[in-house]
């Protein structure tokens, strides 16, 4: 029986505090040991409020201050790889930390825990955010369940969501709508195809319209969001001998955040335009949000220490969550969102210790 993992250290190296995360496993549906050191961390802390909702830990600076950030992050992963405990490789400045969770996301919530621990005196209160289940289904997302059953937790003026930026600022996020559209058929013996219909050759139509389709690059706000209309699974038959009946198209549209899951479906409907479709998830996108006040003083401070200026993110994330909820919300964490969930996942400890300097030198009011 292996050993229980050590108390986490929050006031430490916030480097070996990612490594100390990431080697705790907490595949979605098994992130309860890692919630549980993440809350007597927490609650160790003089100047934190904690509150525990299922598997999500809520902390906050309760100061009276006109206004309120909300900075987030997941603690699930997508499945272990062979890719734990976490190598070091490199040294200095060239040091990586290599395996699951480094990247996506367990860096930026060592920056959370790291700089909630310190910051006890910030120009402006703060709720700190751990949540659950962000890898599946969107029904179980801790985040999701927090605003549904408890969103004083998450109230606030902004929000930061940690998700891997390679340290620089990604506003918004593409929405995404998924779609079976199906292919009708007639079933009969292979020895007799004649006398049937073969539903998977008739995808080939399907399949056309989707390698003709030209993606849509979407200026939004001043960000350029690239769409992505693509089949993302096929299925049909139902044995060796037999002519399909059906053949269902899964098919994945990712659209820009000027468009509303209203207006992303309607959009299938008409590219396939003849054929049965069903929608079986969507979720809103979210605009970049970098108008906000808030949003654009977070952005100078992270210009003036990285350079880099704000883009747009692709990918969905739980900023969607906040824009829903009418708070502008950036995307803000270490790590190359391109490593993410891959076997070799890894991020550069400057990465992790620059972000961590430029969110508590704006909570700090400083630069």
């Amino acid at each position: 029986m292996s050993a229980a993992p050590a108390p986490l250290d929050l006031t430490g190296d916030v480097v070996a505090l990612a490594r100390a995360l990431c080697d705790v496993p907490s595949v979605s549906g098994d992130e309860t040991l890692l919630a549980d050191l993440v809350e007597s961390a927490l609650r160790a802390v003089p100047h934190l409020a904690v509150d525990r909702h299922g598997d999500a830990v809520v902390a906050r600076t309760e100061l009276g201050r006109a206004q309120r950030v909300v900075v987030a992050g997941h603690i699930d992963t997508v499945p272990i790889a062979d890719n734990l405990p976490v190598r070091v490789v490199g040294e200095g400045i060239h040091r990586e930390l290599w395996g699951r969770g480094t990247v996506d996301m367990k860096g930026g919530v060592a920056v959370q825990l790291s700089v909630a621990a310190e910051l006890s005196d910030p120009v402006r209160d703060v709720t700190w955010v751990f949540y659950d289940h962000e890898e599946v289904a969107s029904d179980l997302n801790g985040l999701g369940r927090l605003v549904r059953e408890a969103p004083h937790l998450v109230a606030g003026d902004f929000a930061v969501l940690c998700e891997p930026t390679a340290a620089g600022i990604e506003g918004g996020c593409n929405g995404t709508l998924r779609v079976e559209v199906r292919v009708p058929g007639e079933a009969a013996h292979s020895a007799r195809s004649w006398n049937g219909v073969n539903a998977v050759h008739g995808a080939h139509e399907v399949l056309a319209r989707l390698a003709s389709y030209e993606a849509r690059s979407v200026d939004v706000d001043g960000l350029v969001y690239r769409e992505g209309m693509n089949a993302v699974g096929i299925r049909g038959g139902i044995a060796g001998n037999v002519v399909p009946d059906e053949c269902v198209v899964t098919v994945n549209y990712r659209f820009a955040p000027s468009l509303t899951p209203a207006d992303a479906e309607a959009h299938v409907r008409d590219l396939f335009t003849g054929f049965e479709v069903t929608v079986t998830d969507a979720a809103p996108g979210a605009r970049p949000g970098l108008d906000a006040p808030l949003a654009a003083e977070f952005a100078d401070t992270v210009l003036a220490l990285t350079g880099g200026a704000p883009a747009p993110k692709y990918g969905w994330t739980d900023v969607a969550r906040f824009a829903e909820l009418g708070v502008p919300a950036v995307n803000f964490g270490p790590g190359d969102p391109l490593l993410a969930h891959k076997d070799d996942e890894h991020c550069p400890a400057s990465e992790i210790e620059i972000c961590r300097s430029a969110l508590a030198a704006w909570l700090r009011g400083t630069r």
